[in-house]
């Protein structure tokens, strides 16, 4: 116990320091305190479960309550922490530390190598093994928790990018909505013409943010580039075609396509497109929500596929899982919750909420069905083609130093190949400290 503790301790220490690399792929998270699962009188079970998201709370309480109904004797708290500040993972790894983790959590790829270092996460192969879902998921997703041949979480959902516009700001501007048949081409020819068309002071025709799971690891992995070796002991900064995959967003910043890097710094490009400042931009899946609650927006904005690169159809894919606390008292019953969640019945109370893509074949179409408004279709449209996210131990440390260093790029400091023969040094320094 001393050794796991030793190592949760320098586990929460690590991870403090690379939660603000995690904005877009976990910027809604949550962690609980535990009571992990003691057996109440009665023959009574007590689980608890934590998540992250608001907006999936009530969803999450009609999954408990499907659960309880068909296991009565079975009875689950629903903890939620926000994610904000990397409050989730501290306070999930301050109970792990203590022994009192939730039996069941949200987790998501970035910590699974370093969760799994500090024996945290239950080993759930011969479950999943006994389950349908390696015939019913995606293998990327499912092989997303896969650590030396042992499987720590079943897939929860799931996460693309597609590109939003503002029909408001085209229809002034007298320029053609975006297509799905579009290329990067396109994309620049499209925000050429809406520049030439005059807009709005303020205004911009596409955003360009230092952004690696929404836009440059998609052009990076289509133009043949790399960012991690498959033996996570080397990075791909240095190769040109890795190069070309980011330097192309750097350019429709210097055309004033875009706003500068220091103008998305201090302004997300998600807040600009809310506030009518930018007539296109990538969007995760995530951001669909927020993006058709948003008062401002709702009423002008629509979504098609991301443009191709290179001819190839680029998307990026990430997504949670559920994961269960390896000192659980109640292991058996909390893994019987955590597999029963990837049921069709499952998948489908969470999928018709249409807030997240349910990660089960058969279920991803309830989330472009869920709104008739906008072509949500185009999220799960290429996913068998998708890049999964790279990852590596501590990988959000190395995602916080790739930001850093590329930032000199993007705002001119350095050029690419200057800001990227740097990082290579230090991220294969890091890399080698983490195997």
């Amino acid at each position: 116990m001393k050794k796991r503790t030793e190592k949760l301790l320098a586990l929460a220490t690590l991870l403090a320091m690379g939660t603000t690399a995690l904005a877009s792929c976990g910027n809604k998270a949550a962690s609980g305190e535990s009571a992990s699962g003691e057996a109440k009188s009665e023959g009574k079970v007590a689980l608890s479960m934590a998540i992250w998201d608001e907006k999936q709370r009530a969803m999450t309480e009609s999954l408990v309550e499907a659960y309880t109904k068909a296991h009565p004797n079975v009875s689950i708290e629903v903890q939620l922490t926000p994610y904000k500040g990397g409050e989730y993972w501290t306070k999930l790894e301050a109970a792990a530390t203590g022994g009192k983790a939730p039996d069941v959590f949200w987790l998501n790829v970035l910590h699974t190598d370093s969760y799994v270092d500090g024996g945290i996460l239950a080993d759930l192969s011969d479950a999943i093994a006994k389950s349908d879902i390696k015939d019913n998921f995606p293998e990327s997703l499912v092989n997303n928790y896969v650590r030396d041949g042992k499987n720590y979480a079943v897939p929860k959902d799931f996460d693309t990018n597609a590109l939003w516009y503002n029909k408001e700001i085209f229809d002034e501007a007298g320029v053609s909505y975006p297509t799905n048949d579009m290329s990067y081409e396109d994309l620049v020819a499209k925000a050429e013409e809406l520049k030439q068309a005059g807009l709005d002071e303020g205004v911009y025709p596409f955003a360009c943010p230092v952004d690696f799971q929404t836009w440059y690891y998609q052009t990076v992995f289509a133009n043949g580039g790399w960012i991690l070796s498959e033996d996570k002991k080397s990075s791909g900064y240095e190769d040109p075609k890795t190069q070309g995959g980011i330097q192309c967003w750097i350019d429709m910043i210097d055309k004033e396509l875009s706003p500068s890097s220091a103008a998305l710094s201090e302004t997300s490009a998600d807040a600009m497109f809310e506030g009518g400042q930018l007539a296109m931009t990538f969007a995760g899946s995530y951001m669909v929500p927020e993006y058709t609650s948003n008062d401002n927006i709702k009423d002008k904005i629509d979504c098609v596929e991301l443009p191709s690169f290179n001819g190839v159809d680029t998307n990026c894919i990430n997504g949670l899982g559920f994961a269960v606390y390896e000192g659980s008292k109640n292991k058996e019953a909390a893994t019987d919750f955590a597999i029963w969640l990837s049921s069709k019945e499952a998948m489908d109370i969470q999928g018709n909420t249409g807030v997240v893509i349910s990660a089960r074949n058969e279920s991803q179409e309830l989330f472009a069905k869920s709104s008739d408004k906008y072509a949500l279709a185009v999220y799960t449209a290429h996913t068998d083609k998708a890049y999964p996210l790279p990852v590596c131990k501590n990988a959000a440390q190395l995602y916080d130093m790739e930001s850093k260093a590329l930032q000199k790029a993007y705002s001119g400091e350095e050029s690419l190949a200057e800001a990227c023969k740097a990082l290579k040094t230090e991220a294969d320094a890091f890399l080698a400290k983490n195997q």
